[in-house]
């Protein structure tokens, strides 16, 4: 297994747990761009054709099918892994690893329930391994510097948040079209709006109404086809979002406050440029951010406080701070009634302290698996 901590000149050696979409279209890729302290050493997927393209494309001579888990987390030759897995796999995998002792990056949402958030991060600690939710934003620079911008005052006091991100899931055997996986525009898309809100505000919710609402289309006989919620935070703040699977490509946020407004748009892509506009007295100004790879900034970021032996600022708690919101967005939809959250404390934030740079990555071809939009 891995020594927990690698050698101050020695890199982070990844084991990359499922190879689907966001694998291969972006996580993969990456690891050329944060080749300065993280190698790709092996490859973890039920697909054999997944496992033998893959592995000759990015050099990976290690690999492994879900039985030989145990085998891949017990080589001397992984320190980490960076877990792809379908939603209601992440708890599972993330506890195996955690107790070889084997760093572990874990996409979002980072479970189903709060309660296997916390079964993980103990896991975790008992172990005493870094454990990071893998939140790209958190070290991306246009939504760092819009962090840094509301806390500037430059917009007054922030009053109001408001985000939407929707696009067409078209597969209808797509995971996120699975309840039981975990699928729903909350769970995967919906948890960066919930994400920005809270690093915006810098606040948790203390309260959630939602409501949820489904076309009669075949595709949406499992999850909704879109949800829309109102968060209120402290200060007597309201953060409100809406999601979907079912309708046209949007992905912003904006923020209002007593002296003016900022507007992020695009906000959560990754394949993309970025842009944030900035409106104060009638004048705005607008700040173009090229497109980077921001899974080799994440992974690097990661790695990074593993050679250095410092905690991950988006953790476990991190993840499981949105999921103890998803939950109530749930309930709320189903009982059509406002459910208080109980006090949580989060100290840590996001910061552009954590802004990382990588240069954007070739597209690379696809093997076995299809986009979801």
């Amino acid at each position: 297994m891995g020594e927990g901590t690698p050698g101050k000149n020695r890199k982070v050696r990844y084991a990359v747990v499922a190879l689907g979409h966001i694998a291969q279209i972006a996580i993969l890729p990456a690891f050329a761009a944060a080749s300065n302290n993280s190698e790709l050493v092996a490859l973890v997927s039920g697909d054999p054709i997944k496992l033998k393209v893959k592995s000759r494309e990015y050099k990976v001579p290690a690999v492994y099918s879900y039985e030989q888990l145990d085998e891949c987390l017990a080589s001397e030759n992984v320190d980490a892994v960076f877990i792809a897995l379908p939603n209601d796999m992440h708890r599972e995998f993330t506890i195996r690893a955690a107790r070889a002792k084997v760093h572990v990056l874990c996409e979002k949402p980072l479970a189903l329930t709060e309660k296997d958030c916390l079964a993980m991060i103990q896991a975790a600690q008992k172990s005493g391994v870094k454990f990071m939710t893998a939140y790209r934003l958190h070290t991306e620079e246009t939504n760092l510097r819009a962090i840094e911008l509301i806390k500037s005052k430059k917009i007054g006091e922030p009053r109001i948040f408001n985000s939407l991100f929707s696009f067409h899931v078209t597969d209808q055997e797509n995971i996120r079209l699975k309840k039981a996986r975990g699928g729903g525009p909350v769970y995967d898309i919906g948890t960066y709006c919930i994400n920005a809100a809270r690093y915006i505000f810098q606040a948790e919710p203390e309260e959630v109404s939602a409501f949820t609402a489904s076309n009669k289309e075949r595709r949406f006989k499992e999850v909704e086809e879109m949800a829309s919620v109102i968060m209120r935070f402290p200060g007597e703040r309201l953060a409100s979002f809406t999601c979907s699977f079912g309708a046209a490509d949007s992905g912003y946020f904006e923020v209002i406050g007593t002296k003016g407004t900022l507007r992020v748009d695009p906000a959560y892509e990754y394949a993309e440029p970025l842009a944030m506009e900035l409106t104060i007295d009638g004048k705005a100004k607008k700040q173009v951010f090229p497109k980077r790879d921001q899974f080799a900034a994440e992974i690097s970021y990661f790695s990074d406080c593993i050679l250095k032996n410092r905690q991950p600022e988006p953790s476990g708690w991190e993840g499981l701070a949105d999921i103890r919101i998803i939950e109530a967005i749930h309930r709320s939809a189903r009982t059509g009634k406002a459910v208080r959250l109980k006090p949580f404390t989060k100290k840590d934030r996001p910061s552009i302290r954590q802004e990382i740079r990588k240069p954007a990555s070739k597209e690379p071809r696809l093997v076995n698996v299809k986009s979801p939009h």
